[in-house]
């Protein structure tokens, strides 16, 4: 193949891969810059350069400017998918919380309450907190977290309801930035429409605590439930 074919080959391969891709502008400074180089070299030397560098300056002119494009696009899937997780955590508490009978089993003591799922589920629950004077335990209720079946654990703060949902925790759109330590786990808090959710993953099963009280008071007790 002569030269000119060979450009010619190049010119093609790298015009169908740049159409493949999503098209936006590249900066017009990043532009200015290639043409001033290119303008500068004399032309023999801007020939051979052509050859051996169009493919790899074409590739870097694509991660340049699709990077950008790639980076918003997974970080915007990440936040859909994390709010999908705290929505769903608030509308189960508001079920529970707005039902005339919400519990299954109404007991403060922990030790009769966990055991009350057992059959009912496809995994054991873990309950690190049965709940003291200032947050007592009022009992529980099967739930649903998703597509999964879940264990509830509903408490009272002041006249508060606060619900602890256990749930298998494989397979769900974890955030992947924005945790903070709370005790011994690290958890991520957000707050919708007026309450405060706070999830974490401990002893192998995922934990969302729920409340409408004041958000540091939601991550304190999710500090104290998640077995400090």
């Amino acid at each position: 193949m002569n030269p000119m074919d060979h450009d010619h080959a190049v010119d093609a391969e790298l015009t169908e891969a740049l159409h493949r891709l999503p098209h936006r502008p590249a900066p017009a400074r990043l532009v200015g810059r290639v043409e001033r180089v290119l303008a500068m070299a004399p032309a023999p030397r801007r020939l051979l350069w052509r050859r051996a560098w169009a493919p790899a300056l074409a590739a870097a002119l694509v991660l340049l400017v699709t990077a950008p494009v790639v980076f918003y696009q997974r970080t915007a899937a990440t936040r859909v998918a994390t709010a999908t997780m705290v929505n769903e955590a608030i509308a189960d508490h508001l079920r529970i919380a707005q039902a005339q009978r919400p519990l299954e089993i109404e007991s403060g003591d922990g030790h009769r309450v966990r055991p009350w799922f057992e059959g009912r589920l496809d995994f054991s629950p873990v309950l690190p907190f049965v709940g003291d004077r200032e947050v007592p335990l009022r009992g529980g209720a099967l739930a649903w977290f998703l597509d999964r079946r879940a264990a509830a654990f509903v408490y009272g703060l002041r006249l508060h309801t606060v619900t602890l949902f256990v749930f298998r925790p494989d397979g769900l759109p974890w955030p992947s930035t924005g945790w903070q330590r709370a005790g011994a786990h690290d958890v991520y808090r957000d707050s919708a429409r007026g309450f405060t959710v706070v999830m974490w993953r401990a002893h192998g099963l995922g934990y969302a605590l729920v409340s409408d009280v004041d958000p540091r008071e939601v991550l304190d007790l999710a500090a104290r439930v998640g077995g400090v």
